[in-house]
């Protein structure tokens, strides 16, 4: 007897391409295993037998089998419609069984991963008379309804791990191979594979050449349907605007890079995380898994599997880019609750094109792929395209209509999950909290909300974008979910060496038109007590969440509450600094300190629990952090504010979120705390030609 093998079934009705997927998976996996194929039509017997060809499975292959013993079984015979010869199917390292009911649930104890293959009923007729021709014609329908049968009684399509949508275009065996790596069941047979995608190549090509960054997005991936664009939007004149009232070269420092990327290409690949299940969808194959996203991450992320090229300065050498939502809270020491839109959104790029404002110059970076060559084309005949667009002299190349106007004719009309006497109360509330000692910041939010009058989302964000030109702006697309930041506040950076920082934000002022008033309210919140108490705590709260997993005595505070300003707003920003631990888990680090200090108060999960309490649903998307996971080990985090969510309704129609809130201390006064967070939603929301909510 040998050791019991990994049994992989791959199921589906009749003419989904199974046996092809089954034959060119068995083949990949040769390269580095033993393995044997068994084909479930090799033992029905007849026409009518498919409930009697999967007991015979069942009991004189699967079973032997999943005990590593050879299984000894005998044939149909179809011409004589009959049983014909004896076999033997050997044990292996894998076996793969396929066939229609190669799933079924009293297989199910017995296999490692359950593969469903798809396709359209059209298509799998066509396939199947193209292979076996007049033979199998006259007994289709009779078939297909035992199919029916067994599917009412068993609810295989309820335990699946991965799914194929065969389009039959050759892609669907190094898709599904690629989803086969995610399954922790299979991760330890799988190491070569997994090793191999690990020992990856970059390609890498710079470009001197200063693109229109929103023509080129347009260009590369306007038909995408999941996009990320992480948007330095405030180089140029924007960062004029923020140096005139006494930003440090820390503002220009994180507005140097612009990352545009998608799920295109040989590696592209996109998640989804909701409420303990990760959902990756890899081409035309999607796998999913149950377990915390943090140990997920740890699984695809943290090792150095790329060098970056000589001469580019940037972290960013492919990878994970996306959005992780502050209900991940759940396995920080936060309590469980759900959320309307997923808990993570990430797509994998396996080539990007990254935006040296600095230098005036553009990379292309891709994963040696056989595609590679051609995308490395057709990004550089973008760039220098979207370089040579005329510019009008003071203004941005590309100039967003006003969303607001034009493409609808009724005003939009935001409402708030919290009156304004139900928001103040809430403050009294927490003041509360904090009397009794329980806490001593509570940063409390709330939601404005819009029903979703048909807003072009790119339009829309083009808008933000230059009403509110920020650091850590994104532009990210995932289906039919768009989420549209102007973000200034850094949550956290891990560079590929080991340097941690966090850059956190409390206190903020709106800014005057009037160069003298716009001075004193600088002046004000330089000056503010209150302000610099808010900042200090928070600065507290992350020394502590970095030093989890920073070397000791590493941890330094480099700046403490200065005033860096914006377009719409002035922020009191500080900077804490810490050296990695050399082997630590740096999924685990990020998880460390999320959700960001800035957005829960301190103490972190004591003041989580109130917030639960005090606030009356999920922040989602809002309060979570948008970047990227990159292949060499490094990633560059913003917290997620000033953003607008443009998603499903739950009811088929579509809504506008936007999520506002401000840090409560013991000298908080209710008005001025109500007038902040209205401060905060400006930039976004007279960028839409909207207004806050007046009840």
């Amino acid at each position: 007897m040998t050791p019991a093998p990994v049994i992989i079934a791959i199921d589906g009705r009749s003419g989904a391409g199974k046996t092809t997927l089954a034959v060119e998976l068995a083949a990949r996996l040769r390269m580095h295993h033993k393995v044997s194929l068994f084909h479930l039509e090799d033992i029905y017997p007849g026409w009518n037998g498919l409930a009697a060809g999967v007991e015979r499975y069942i009991t004189t292959v699967l079973a032997p089998l999943r005990h590593g013993d050879a299984a000894e079984w005998v044939s149909w015979d179809w011409e004589k419609h009959y049983d014909g010869r004896s076999h033997v199917t050997l044990p292996a390292e894998i076996v793969i069984v396929e066939g229609v009911g190669a799933a079924a649930s009293a297989a199910r104890p017995m296999l490692d991963a359950v593969v469903w293959v798809d396709a359209p009923d059209d298509d799998r007729r066509h396939r199947a008379m193209a292979r076996d021709g007049s033979s199998y014609e006259p007994f289709w329908d009779s078939w297909a309804a035992q199919e029916d049968e067994w599917l009412e009684s068993d609810d295989v399509r309820d335990h699946i791990d991965v799914r194929v949508l065969n389009r039959a275009d050759g892609r669907a065996p190094d898709d599904a191979l690629q989803a086969l790596n995610y399954l922790p069941t299979l991760s330890p047979v799988l190491a070569p594979e997994l090793s191999a995608r690990r020992g990856l190549q970059l390609k890498a090509e710079r470009v001197d050449a200063a693109p229109d960054a929103v023509a080129l997005f347009e260009a590369l991936y306007a038909e995408s349907a999941n996009a990320v664009w992480l948007d330095s939007s405030n180089t140029s004149s924007n960062r004029d605007t923020a140096g005139d009232a006494g930003s440090s070269n820390a503002a220009t420092e994180r507005s140097r890079f612009s990352i545009l990327a998608d799920d295109g290409g040989s590696f592209g690949q996109a998640v989804m995380h909701s409420s303990g299940t990760t959902r990756l969808s890899a081409g035309c194959a999607t796998a999913e898994t149950t377990g915390p996203f943090f140990r997920w991450l740890d699984t695809v992320w943290g090792r150095k599997a790329l060098r970056a090229p000589e001469g580019y300065d940037c972290e960013f050498t492919l990878g994970w880019l996306g959005y992780l939502g502050y209900e991940l809270k759940r396995e920080t020491g936060g309590s469980d609750v759900q959320a309307g839109t997923p808990d993570a959104a990430l797509l994998f790029a396996g080539r990007a094109v990254v935006i040296d404002h600095r230098d005036g110059a553009v990379w292309l970076l891709a994963i040696d792929a056989p595609d590679a060559g051609e995308w490395l084309g057709i990004a550089r005949e973008a760039v220098l395209s979207a370089a040579s667009a005329p510019q009008m002299a003071g203004a941005p190349r590309h100039s967003a209509g006003d969303p607001a106007v034009g493409s609808r004719t009724v005003a939009l009309e935001f409402s708030s999950r919290d009156t304004e006497d139900d928001y103040k109360s809430k403050i009294t509330e927490a003041q509360h909290q904090i009397a009794e000692g329980n806490t001593y910041e509570v940063c409390l939010t709330t939601t404005v909300t819009a029903p979703d009058p048909g807003l072009d989302p790119w339009e829309s964000y083009l808008a933000l974008r230059k009403r509110n030109p920020a650091p850590f702006a994104s532009y990210l697309r995932f289906g039919d979910l768009t989420v549209a930041s102007t973000s200034p506040e850094r949550f956290l950076r891990i560079t590929s060496d080991g340097g941690m920082r966090a850059e956190p934000i409390k206190g903020t002022r709106g800014r005057a038109n009037d160069p003298v008033i716009d001075e004193a309210l600088r002046r004000g919140l330089e000056s503010s007590l209150k302000d610099r108490a808010e900042n200090i705590m928070i600065v507290d709260l992350l020394r502590n969440d970095l030093s989890h997993f920073a070397v000791p005595g590493s941890v330094t505070v480099s700046r403490l509450c200065e005033v860096e300003s914006y377009a719409t707003v002035h922020q009191m920003v500080s900077t804490i600094d810490a050296r990695l631990r050399p082997g630590a888990p740096r999924a685990e680090a990020v998880a460390a300190a999320f959700p960001a200090g800035s957005m829960t108060g301190a103490p972190k999960i004591s003041t989580m629990d109130i917030l639960d309490g005090l606030e009356s649903g999920p922040r989602g998307v809002y309060s979570g952090a948008i970047g990227y996971f990159s292949l060499n080990a490094a990633t560059d985090l913003a917290v997620v504010i000033r953003t607008l969510v443009m998603g499903p309704d739950g009811d088929g129609g579509r809504t506008l979120s936007l999520g506002v809130g401000g840090a409560i201390t013991a000298d908080s006064t209710p008005q001025d705390e109500y007038d902040e967070i209205r401060t905060k939603a400006f930039g976004v929301l007279s960028a839409l030609g909207a207004e806050f909510p007046t009840t």
